[in-house]
């Protein structure tokens, strides 16, 4: 009796085993992928970048627009004629754009994953992760104040008349 016993709890341990020693085909996958990614770095090397243009670009672009800026923003008709919307301040920023972090890491599982769930905003809300709108700081011709107005389609906001 304790024979057969101390068979059957060999065995499930096999058992258990055997999963271990059997990857998946995402985890197949993966390992191709990686010796893939590796073969061609190998062989290709990196870009040899001396300059950086493009990085001082995204830095000034990202400067200039962290400042009060007077600009104006149109619309464009199906026949590629822009049409003045407002006088305006800033860029516009995407209604998709959230205050905060749109994800939060929750407690660990059993296994010692971690679950991403949705956060909401400040708000309250939850925030889609993309979206058409785009939300400008209108100046207002008649009072001179500058309100937000949403827009649904596409925007241009140029610091000069295009």
């Amino acid at each position: 009796m304790k024979k057969l016993l101390a068979l059957g709890i060999i065995s499930i341990t096999l058992i258990g085993c055997e999963g271990v020693n059997n990857p998946t085909s995402d985890q197949v996958q993966k390992q191709q992928q990686e010796a893939l990614s590796s073969q061609s770095n190998s062989e290709v090397g990196m870009p040899a970048i001396a300059n950086f243009q493009e990085k001082r670009i995204l830095k000034d672009i990202l400067e200039r627009r962290d400042k009060v800026i007077v600009t104006i923003t149109y619309t464009q008709d199906m026949n590629g004629y822009l049409h003045k919307l407002c006088d305006s301040v800033g860029y516009g920023i995407s209604a998709a754009t959230q205050y905060t972090n749109p994800q939060r890491i929750a407690e660990a599982n059993r296994q010692g994953g971690y679950a991403i769930l949705p956060q909401a905003d400040p708000n309250g809300l939850f925030s889609p992760s993309s979206a058409e709108g785009t939300w400008v700081m209108c100046k207002d011709p008649h009072s001179g104040r500058v309100e937000p107005i949403y827009s649904e389609p596409r925007l241009i906001v140029s610091t000069f008349p295009l």
